[in-house]
């Protein structure tokens, strides 16, 4: 029962990783990601920034705030305004992720340099 839910919550986790390297995967989202990371810009701001329509942009929004990478927000000052704001928390799965990836080749090429060189002291 417990590793049946340990195997679940992996999969959960496993999926919003998925997701997220999906949002990020598109240059679009990238760029509309890094203007926002940079000053909380509204969704105005960033439509005129892209030769496409509003409609396409805030589908890319969407997507973005959909696996919190993004926070839209009505303006406090004109309502009809909305801001959005960079939400990275999301990004610290990856970051864990890439970092376990990169132990775990460090530690294969440490092992295969070592085996070269033992190698290549017993042909000489």
């Amino acid at each position: 029962m417990v590793e049946q839910n340990i195997d679940g919550e992996l999969d959960k986790i496993l999926k919003q990783m998925t997701d997220i390297f999906k949002a990020i995967a598109d240059p679009t989202r990238r760029e509309i990601l890094m203007m926002v990371v940079q000053e909380p810009t509204n969704v105005n701001t960033i439509a005129e920034k892209f030769n496409m329509s509003r409609p396409a942009v805030s589908k890319h929004l969407k997507i973005l705030e959909d696996n919190g990478l993004l926070f839209i927000q009505n303006s406090d000052i004109d309502g009809r305004q909305r801001n959005c704001y960079a939400q990275l928390g999301a990004l610290k799965e990856i970051e864990d992720f890439i970092r376990q990836l990169e132990k775990f080749w460090n530690s294969k090429l440490n092992h295969l340099g070592d085996y070269l060189d033992k190698k290549k002291k017993k042909t000489k």
